[in-house]
């Protein structure tokens, strides 16, 4: 397994933005669950991933399945009283940070607690004030 999928696995779930940042490229794009949108660059997508990390209980990466720059990684978790699956799937560049991170998730009704959580948590961190600009 590559150094940094397995890094990514070790923090993401903690929802230390600081130890996210350092696994991404500089123009990293982020395509979350909760809506058609992406974001784009280090600082914001740190930031969501972040507090993705705290919204997100009994967390853990059930199966990894890639190679060289394409991973794709399953996982399982709790959202308020929901039970949740996804698969993250990252593609790396040629330094090996991630360059892009696309979250697929079910059932409907923890995608929706999901995107519940996060927009009340975005709404009180003003870095997003800031980070608007990234979303597109």
């Amino acid at each position: 397994m590559h150094s940094t999928i397995s890094h990514m696995m070790e923090v993401v779930a903690k929802g230390d933005d600081s130890k996210i940042a350092a696994l991404l490229a500089e123009d990293v794009q982020f395509m979350p669950p909760t809506y058609w949108k992406t974001w784009t660059g280090r600082a914001p997508v740190a930031a969501v991933l972040g507090h993705v990390g705290q919204v997100f209980s009994d967390f853990s990466y059930r199966r990894v399945m890639g190679d060289g720059n394409d991973w794709a990684v399953e996982f399982q978790c709790k959202i308020g009283e929901f039970d949740a699956v996804g698969v993250d799937l990252i593609t790396l560049n040629d330094d090996g940070l991630i360059q892009l991170f696309e979250v697929t998730m079910r059932p409907y009704k923890s995608v929706g607690a999901l995107r519940e959580a996060m927009n009340a948590r975005v709404m009180t961190d003003a870095r997003f004030l800031k980070f608007r600009e990234a979303l597109s």
